[in-house]
């Protein structure tokens, strides 16, 4: 899986903090990264916070998120490099002075950068991947991996096989594958929509309620 990364500009306003939880959930849910959701969006969200409560509200910055090997990486570019972020042992009842404590017990590690122009504000989170373009190692993905492997190995000239597929290669071997499958299912007298709506179901909730996908109303089986 390509896990190219992305930044989105912004300004430092309190509605924008959900907006931008919105954004980086939509986003790792596309890169398979369900399991690092919450403590992500968790961190991004003191990040943000950081910037508003030293920098000010009407900051411009920038949320910059990326792999750094197998960990996530979140940055938070702001344009005040006086207003450094401060790990505070503050007490339970008080209001303010947690927010980097949090990203300190969350995030596996975090710092800050000073620019010229600007300060970088990171945390990086271990996502649990063997390299940064695998997918996270679940009994599901990986009998789907055998699955295709397999598959494709079938359906290609013997000169191209090898123990490794293009992303290509790859997603061709999960078309031909869910037809194949659904040429079986209307052999043995099932309804294929039915199927594909469970199978939907059921992949959104291991998926923990992730990015819903939509699957436009099919007009034949073939």
């Amino acid at each position: 899986m390509s896990r190219r990364p992305w930044e989105l500009a912004f300004t430092a306003e309190p509605a924008e903090v959900a907006a931008l939880r919105r954004v980086l959930r939509l986003h790792l849910g596309i890169w398979g990264l369900h399991g690092t959701l919450d403590a992500a969006q968790l961190c991004m969200s003191e990040l943000v916070t950081n910037v508003l409560t030293h920098a000010g509200h009407g900051t411009p910055a920038t949320l910059a998120v990326s792999m750094s090997g197998t960990y996530l990486r979140i940055e938070v570019h702001d344009p005040d490099t006086r207003a450094l972020p401060t790990l505070l042992d503050a007490a339970p009842e008080a209001e303010c002075g947690r927010g980097m404590a949090l990203v300190n017990a969350v995030a596996d590690r975090w710092g800050v950068l000073l620019r010229p122009d600007r300060k970088i504000t990171w945390c990086e989170l271990a996502t649990g991947l063997s390299a940064s373009t695998g997918h996270v190692d679940t009994p599901g993905v990986a009998r789907a991996d055998a699955l295709l492997r397999a598959h494709a190995e079938e359906n290609r000239p013997p000169r191209t096989r090898s123990h490794r597929l293009d992303s290509r290669v790859e997603e061709g071997a999960v078309v031909k594958a869910i037809a194949d499958l659904l040429h079986w299912l209307r052999a043995h007298g099932h309804d294929v929509d039915d199927v594909l709506d469970r199978a939907q179901t059921h992949f959104e909730a291991e998926a923990g309620a992730g990015t819903v996908l939509s699957r436009p109303e099919s007009k034949s089986t073939e």
